[in-house]
């Protein structure tokens, strides 16, 4: 809703995102999606909606922010698609489907590393701490590869450097 704190913390991030020079690619449709997007095009970012038309058919299609739509037959095709697209990964906060792509990047980022390769940065909305937190074969090298991020602070100290 455009009068959340999701929201706006969405809309700040996008527009964070578009003002380094960063384009972005979300999963294209609304809610966060949509402020995120609607940020990063207002600050000159390109922006690209990965949807599922298949999985989502209830959904209209992409938000109105999105300058090119990606559709992906799967779930699992639509996260391979944003993972391919991202120099880097940042999360918000949001639901099982967030948790599913911060999960993928988090696991693509470990074999990176395992494989000598650098691994793409991650970042995720703190609120993933205990989530996230060293548990079973977790450890604080995994939890390493995550950047926690509090605010848009936060958030240009994570990008700046990949600029």
């Amino acid at each position: 809703m455009p009068d959340s704190e999701a929201y706006a913390r969405a809309y700040a991030f996008g527009r964070t995102i578009g003002a380094l020079g960063f384009d972005l690619a979300t999963g294209g449709y609304g809610g966060v999606m949509e402020a995120a997007s609607r940020g990063a095009r207002e600050a000159g970012a390109r922006v690209i909606g990965v949807t599922a038309p298949a999985v989502f058919p209830d959904r209209a299609g992409p938000n109105p922010f999105v300058e090119l739509e990606l559709p992906s037959p799967s779930l699992l095709s639509r996260i391979e698609r944003l993972l391919d697209l991202g120099a880097a990964y940042v999360a918000l906060p949001g639901g099982i489907g967030t948790l599913a792509e911060i999960v993928a990047a988090w696991n693509r980022a470990y074999v990176d590393r395992a494989a000598g390769r650098p691994p793409r940065p991650l970042a995720v909305h703190a609120g993933w701490r205990k989530l996230l937190a060293p548990a079973l074969e977790i450890g604080e090298a995994e939890l390493g590869l995550v950047r926690f991020l509090e605010n848009e602070a936060d958030l240009r100290a994570f990008l700046e450097p990949l600029r």
